[in-house]
């Protein structure tokens, strides 16, 4: 736990669709403020474990719906770590569609990054959230990010990447995601490829930890 007389973390959330470049604005921050400073969340984690569903059933759930995550649990941190203690945030299988039986322990660090496509939905988890960045990438682009990391490193066919897609990726996307984008307080076109906006987001963050 870190000592009274330390700041509270500053929470900082990078939002936007599915391979819109959250990660890669998240990265660009870490590499950009000092060694220790920054620690990430992702929202993916959260998702809730259902073993008691089979394979099968769990391929057919919609992980794009917000009751899809567990955000009782994400607060539950996110206050923890306010208050200066470190959490133990679960890891997920994106294979399996089940939680992992490992955590990885994040500490109170001055900057805390969490990553999400549906973090400005639950107005909870919204109100612990200080600086709110929604990625702004156009849906072709994003698509066929989504269609490479599905393929490559969570195993999944051609058919299964365009089925989830069409039945929930973009549902679901434009009921909850592009409509969150109202509550954000800067919205980034083409995440962490626009030097611009990264510089004065960097440059706020470098201020807050001067001070």
């Amino acid at each position: 736990m870190i000592s009274r007389a330390e700041p509270a973390p500053y929470f900082v959330a990078v939002v936007g669709g599915t391979g819109s470049g959250k990660s890669t604005v998240a990265e660009r921050i870490v590499a950009a403020m000092p060694v220790g400073s920054v620690s990430v969340i992702a929202h993916d984690n959260y998702y809730r474990p259902r073993p008691d569903l089979t394979f099968e059933e769990r391929e057919l759930l919609n992980f794009d719906h917000p009751d899809a995550l567990d955000n009782r649990l994400l607060i539950e941190h996110l206050d923890a770590l306010r208050a200066g203690a470190a959490v133990e945030v679960p890891l997920y299988d994106f294979a399996t569609h089940l939680r992992l039986g490992t955590t990885e322990c994040v500490p109170p660090t001055r900057v805390v990054i969490v990553e999400g496509i549906l973090l400005l939905v639950d107005p909870e988890l919204r109100a612990r959230l200080d600086l709110k960045l929604y990625v702004d990438t156009d849906a072709d682009v994003r698509v066929l990010r989504r269609l490479r990391r599905d393929m490559e490193t969570r195993g999944r066919s051609l058919e299964q990447v365009r089925k989830q897609y069409y039945e929930t990726v973009r549902p679901m996307h434009l009921q909850f995601v592009e409509p969150s984008k109202r509550y954000a307080d800067v919205v980034i076109p083409e995440g962490g490829h626009n030097d611009v906006a990264m510089s004065l987001v960097v440059s706020r963050l470098q201020q807050l930890l001067g001070s």
